[in-house]
């Protein structure tokens, strides 16, 4: 064996005893009672790099060196030649901890599992973490897109498409992949759900939400976007949701959009959201058989969503272009149906129709022997209303029922979304009366509608309706407030036996009193024996 070989060799068999010997050492010195908690002599152990043949070169240190009790010696595997690492670690009781956020990709110190003792805990702090990430997202389209660190398993875990993506048999070893067709904030919420099981959802966000979690088929995250999105539904908003629940499939969904949309037709086409939908989704509405609106607001809105799409593709809004981007969407309109005066004011003048088409529906609205048209010629049935009836009986009495601008109040509840069109009032009991009224429908104090007007009673004890300009929406196990001040014939039929509970088809109404009434009438009699709901 050659010298430099033979002095390795010795140097390393002299470390190897040394640490053989260390426990018996160690057990020595603690019976003698010096230095309790020191060894005699210390030696650093420093590993050599492949260079210098991976000797340990042992150095004697001061014996006033301490040895933390903490400190771990860590014995490293040998290599063919027989040459042993050895390293020694030390860690001090004060290192500086960082604590690890959940959305800002820092990193706790190696003991942040214990101060998070179950596995949900755990799994939400590597939610947007890029301590331990195998994988990340671009998300977004260019220019817009954000980098999202996320872990392979945990996604897989919790979905199918994850699942395939990494570990299928088709998968990609990708470390970086683009997703440009999902907004960022809704893949975040889409990766939060997936780690802790939490859901939180905004009006902004939420459309896109849906649209991921369909993507990655996560349908946990989807039904609670649909319950967020029928909860928050109404007319302004009705006819994007349409479109979109006919995009994402969803038939619950697109049934709530047809119930608000027939209901409320004029708000709901006359909002700004009309103007966004797609035209196939234009001429299933146009092609709606139960809407409750005119045709003259149809035709308007219908200009309107051609405006809007005359911009969306980069042309003026000019008639000629209106009339093309909507195709046969046009001849979808019910224009016979209008009166003369609607279409002579309106449809007639927007220049969107041909002089051959107007030519023929003034001809049709006027002469004997009719045109045949391109257009719809019956009216739609729209909806029927319904009427709650809160009596089992009415009477009338020479002192009652007097109004002198008394507020005659009740408050109800509904098990499911309905629609208030209005109210059936009591009339004169000594004959044929005029009757100035104000009608009023409040939640919590808030005025949702309110309506003056007038109806014209017979004498008779039956129920004449007063209408709200545009039905209201009306949501379930919430009470509400209905009133009316009336002025006119001091004495009318008064209702009797009221009931707290009435079954009205699939609907169930519940009646309590109301503080706002001043006029008498409460849950077992008085005004207001019928409301009047779409549903």
């Amino acid at each position: 064996m050659p010298v430099a070989a033979d002095c390795l060799y010795g140097r390393i068999m002299r470390c190897l005893t040394f640490f053989l010997l260390l426990p018996e050492n160690l057990k020595k010195a603690k019976k003698s009672g010096r230095h309790p908690g020191r060894l005699p002599v210390c030696y650093e152990i420093v590993t050599l790099s492949l260079e210098k043949n991976m000797a340990a070169e042992l150095y004697p240190a001061s014996t006033q060196t301490n040895i933390p009790h903490s400190n771990g010696i860590v014995v490293t595997a040998a290599s063919k030649k027989g040459i042993v690492h050895v390293t020694q670690t030390v860690t001090a009781a004060t290192a500086t901890t960082t604590q690890q956020n959940i959305n800002n990709n820092n990193v706790e110190s190696t003991s942040w599992q214990n101060s998070h003792p179950t596995l949900r805990e755990r799994n939400a702090l590597m939610f947007n973490n890029e301590l331990m990430a195998d994988v990340h997202f671009i998300v977004g389209p260019p220019g817009e897109s954000q980098r999202v660190p996320a872990h392979k398993y945990v996604l897989a875990v919790g979905s199918s498409v994850f699942a395939a993506m990494f570990y299928g048999d088709l998968a990609e070893g990708d470390s970086e992949i683009h997703i440009p067709d999902v907004e960022p904030a809704a893949f975040l919420i889409l990766l939060k759900y997936l780690y802790s099981d939490e859901i939180e959802l905004e009006a902004d966000t939420v459309l896109a939400t849906l649209y991921a979690a369909k993507k990655y088929i996560v349908p946990a995250l989807a039904k609670a976007c649909v319950n967020f999105l029928e909860t928050s539904l109404e007319a302004k908003n009705a006819c994007v949701l349409l479109s979109q629940s006919r995009l994402f499939e969803e038939p619950e969904l697109t049934q709530r959009c047809w119930e608000v949309i027939d209901a409320q037709a004029e708000l709901a086409l006359r909002s700004e959201g009309f103007c966004e939908i797609d035209r196939p989704t234009l001429e299933i509405i146009l092609a709606r058989e139960t809407l409750n609106i005119k045709e003259a607001v149809v035709f308007e809105a219908v200009l309107a969503w051609a405006a809007a799409e005359c911009k969306r593709r980069g042309l003026g809004p000019t008639a000629r272009n209106k009339r093309s981007v909507l195709g046969k969407a046009l001849y979808l309109v019910r224009i016979p149906a209008m009166t003369l005066e609607e279409f002579a004011d309106g449809a007639a003048q927007s220049d969107v129709l041909t002089l051959e088409e107007t030519r023929e529906i003034f001809l049709w609205y006027t002469a004997a022997n009719k045109p045949q048209l391109d257009f719809p010629l019956v009216r739609r049935t729209g909806l029927a209303p319904q009427r709650c009836h809160r009596f089992q009986s009415s009477a009338y009495r020479s002192n009652q029922w007097r109004y002198r601008g008394r507020c005659d109040s009740i408050q109800f509840a509904v098990d499911r979304r309905v629609f208030i069109a209005g109210l059936g009032l009591y009339g004169s009991s000594g004959g044929k009366a005029e009757y100035t009224v104000r009608i009023e429908l409040k939640r919590q104090g808030a005025t949702l509608a309110q309506n003056l007007t007038k109806f014209v009673s017979d004498g008779s004890s039956s129920t004449f309706s007063v209408w709200f300009e545009h039905p209201v929406q009306v949501e379930q196990d919430t009470f509400y407030t209905v009133s009316a001040v009336l002025d006119g014939n001091e004495l009318s039929y008064f209702g009797q036996e009221g009931m707290t509970e009435v079954q009205c088809g699939k609907v169930t109404f519940q009646f309590q009193c109301s503080s706002d009434s001043t006029n008498g009438t409460g849950v077992q009699g008085g005004q207001i024996p019928e409301l009047v709901f779409y549903a």
